[in-house]
């Protein structure tokens, strides 16, 4: 019983004392987390710097340290392959609408955006909510709208699908 109690309290603490998720022009907010996907597992890191009352841009980098290996056959026979860097690795600059304002609540930001990468061009909605003026959490989902090439290599689908990440965010 003492575990919920001092989780309600942590958690009405935070929502009271809760800050603005996004501000505007020279916000820099910065979010670090697991990144999730069929196929493997990761890290995400990125950086937002805002340009107005509700737009940003920025730029976001994965790097899967689980993928599964793969099964091909080469010559007629099996073959395991895994992952190398380059397969394992993303990189993109994005833009953002923030929408904190639009919506009224300051201490949630929802920033629907766009992304081009190394492997594609496609999309992402996330959301940030800050506790303090410097710490908050984050999660963000990323789809694919168009890759770049009809080759489908054995990893090709790792960074050309949807992706969930979650983690923590500050405000620089």
């Amino acid at each position: 019983m003492k575990k919920v109690i001092t989780l309600l309290f942590l958690v009405s603490f935070g929502f009271i004392n809760a800050q603005k998720a996004f501000t505007g022009k020279g916000d820099t907010r910065v979010n670090v987390g697991a990144n999730l996907q069929d196929g493997g597992s990761g890290i995400q890191g990125s950086v937002d710097f805002g340009l107005g009352e509700n737009f940003s841009f920025g730029f976001v980098a994965n790097y899967l340290l689980g993928a599964d290996d793969r099964n091909i056959f080469v010559n007629n026979q099996i073959q395991t392959r895994t992952p190398d860097f380059g397969d394992r690795f993303d990189a993109k600059a994005r833009i953002n609408a923030n929408l904190s304002s639009v919506i009224g609540v300051e201490q949630l930001d929802i920033y629907p955006g766009l992304s081009l990468g190394l492997r594609n061009f496609g999309g992402h909605v996330g959301g940030r909510y800050f506790f303090t003026d410097g710490f908050g959490v984050f999660t963000e989902i990323g789809f694919p709208i168009a890759k770049y090439s009809n080759d489908n290599g054995v990893f090709d689908h790792l960074n050309n699908q949807a992706t969930f990440s979650l983690g923590a965010s500050f405000n620089l």
